[in-house]
């Protein structure tokens, strides 16, 4: 008996190639959701920063890592110099720096959940981390001169950093309350960083923000 090959017929394949549309439309929609995410989730670190800041120094009269009498309210915590400055860099490794033990203080205060100097993570696992902003950093220096107290968060993709500057001040990342520079080396660096004067969405630049608490 002759048997006869039979091949799919135009509204079998319609029906695939719907199919295979709608599935990656949702896979689309389903990534711009998870990216749409992390936007709001590295916004409410800077505000999540800034209230814990604000709350321990209401509540002590100090400024967490630079806290002079931390040593005497918690067993085992290091003090601070009580300058008023918050000493080491945003990124530091140095446990003792004042920019570390500023995570220490607010986790034993409270304000902040785990335990130990070491620097959270943001959405997108850059670092997040505070220091006062002086010509001598790199960081302030590549930011445009930020003398305040400032938190950075790290390792940003173009497309979130523009989000985050754009919802939360001006979308130029020289200017404003917050800041950006361009990443040259490194996860989460504070050397060879180049001050950025306008944002580009290459898919491939990652910056570090920063904004005055």
């Amino acid at each position: 008996m002759k048997r006869t090959q039979q091949g799919f017929t135009l509204v079998e394949i319609a029906i695939v190639l719907v199919i295979i549309g709608l599935l990656l439309g949702g896979i689309l929609k389903g990534q711009e959701m998870i990216t749409q995410a992390k936007i709001k989730n590295i916004i409410a670190d800077f505000s999540g920063v800034s209230a814990a800041y604000y709350g321990y120094q209401d509540r002590y009269r100090a400024i967490p890592g630079d806290d002079p009498n931390a040593a005497t309210r918690w067993s085992g915590a290091t003090a601070g110099s009580g300058n008023g400055q918050v000493a080491g860099l945003y990124n530091s490794q140095t446990a003792t720096d004042e920019s570390r033990l500023w995570w220490d203080h607010l986790r034993r205060s409270g304000f902040v959940a785990g335990a130990g100097t070491q620097q959270p993570f943001n959405a997108v696992t850059g670092l997040i981390g505070v220091q006062t902003g002086n010509g001598a950093s790199p960081v302030a220096a590549a930011l445009g001169g930020f003398v305040s107290l400032i938190v950075c968060s790290a390792n940003l993709p173009d497309k979130i950093a523009i989000a985050v500057d754009t919802q939360m001040d001006d979308g130029v990342p020289n200017t404003g309350t917050v800041r950006g520079q361009l990443h040259t080396g490194g996860p989460n660096p504070d050397i060879a960083t180049t001050a950025a004067s306008s944002f580009a969405e290459t898919g491939a630049n990652v910056y570090t923000l920063c904004r005055s608490v």
